[in-house]
């Protein structure tokens, strides 16, 4: 049996540590591995390659993704769905393992619908906004990337009479940016699923500034849309002259932590698990409570990831 595996969307650090893995694991099974080469856009035109051991020799430290991933529009035209499918068939692939996110997902699930194929996606996103599990590969090496730079914005704000807003990346969802607040101790975060209540928080603020604060650090996510507006309001209602700073992509890249090395094992290892067992599989890998289950690409697709309610409550914890 052939086994493909192939990153789409945006990059993740925990990427090539699962590529290894599967790599590995796939000879280990006596079966042969395939990487697709470019996401999408290469299953469409058949960058489909045999992997050998030396092919993802010496990449667990690199982040982002050694196959490439790209994002496509020509796949959201049946022709080109076809002729993806039958690239796979060409190359005797009975299997394939998707590292993606949301929209990854939702093209798989169209994919899968119309064609004959065993499919398990591996949640691999930054922004950890997939339905269904608590983690996304990717996730802890983005945090410690944000909060290195917080620390290190700190360090500079704490020497001057300024507050520094730190936007952070996201998508439509607040998770990075109130668990790097939290983690940094930053005195405001603005997120998307939060009303910020910019009455309440500056009057507060106004208050520790005449008590002889003099600096802010504010932690804003990008889905809130709110950066302008936060910068206004710290320099003309707060009264302290801003900074700010868009980390922007250097979020995404890095060498992955031990625990998104850890997950993109476990993520990997209970995927294939699965495929061998199964032939005529629709599913994501989820991680829940400590465990790792197997959900329905239906599910997944259909459902809206929450932020936990500590996280939630969290907001008001630095009031």
């Amino acid at each position: 049996m052939a086994f493909a595996i192939m990153s789409s969307g945006g990059d993740a650090p925990g990427m090539n540590p699962a590529i290894k893995k599967f790599v590995d694991y796939v000879y280990k099974n006596g079966e042969t591995p395939y990487l697709i080469y470019d996401g999408l856009e290469g299953l469409i035109d058949n960058k489909i390659r045999k992997a050998e051991h030396q092919d993802v020799a010496g990449i667990i430290h690199r982040g982002g993704t050694i196959i490439r991933s790209s994002r496509s529009k020509r796949f959201f035209e049946y022709a080109y769905r076809k002729q993806a499918y039958e690239n796979l068939k060409a190359n005797g692939i009975t299997a394939l393992i998707v590292l993606g996110g949301d929209g990854s997902f939702r093209a798989m699930e169209r994919f899968s619908s119309e064609f004959d194929l065993n499919f398990v996606g591996i949640p691999s996103t930054i922004d950890n906004d997939i339905f269904g599990t608590e983690y996304c590969l990717g996730v802890d090496t983005a945090l410690n990337v944000i909060r290195d730079a917080l620390d290190k914005i700190r360090d500079t704000a704490s020497s001057f009479n300024r507050a520094f807003l730190v936007e952070v990346m996201g998508r439509h969802c607040g998770y990075l940016a109130i668990v790097s607040a939290m983690v940094s101790g930053a005195e405001v975060c603005v997120i998307p699923e939060v009303n910020f209540n910019y009455e309440r928080e500056g009057k507060r603020l106004r208050k520790e500034v005449e008590e002889g604060r003099n600096y802010v650090l504010a932690v804003v996510a990008e889905g809130s849309k709110q950066t302008s507006e936060v910068y206004q309001w710290l320099q003309d209602s707060i009264g302290l002259e801003t900074r700010v700073s868009i980390l922007g992509h250097i979020q995404r890249g890095g060498n992955p932590t031990v625990r998104d090395r850890l997950m993109a094992f476990d993520f990997t290892i209970t995927a294939l698990n699965h495929l061998f067992e199964h032939s005529n599989s629709n599913k994501i890998v989820a991680y829940h409570q400590g465990d790792f289950k197997l959900l329905e690409i239906k599910e997944v697709v259909s459902g809206k990831y929450e932020l936990p309610q500590r996280y939630l409550d969290a907001t008001h914890l630095l009031d």
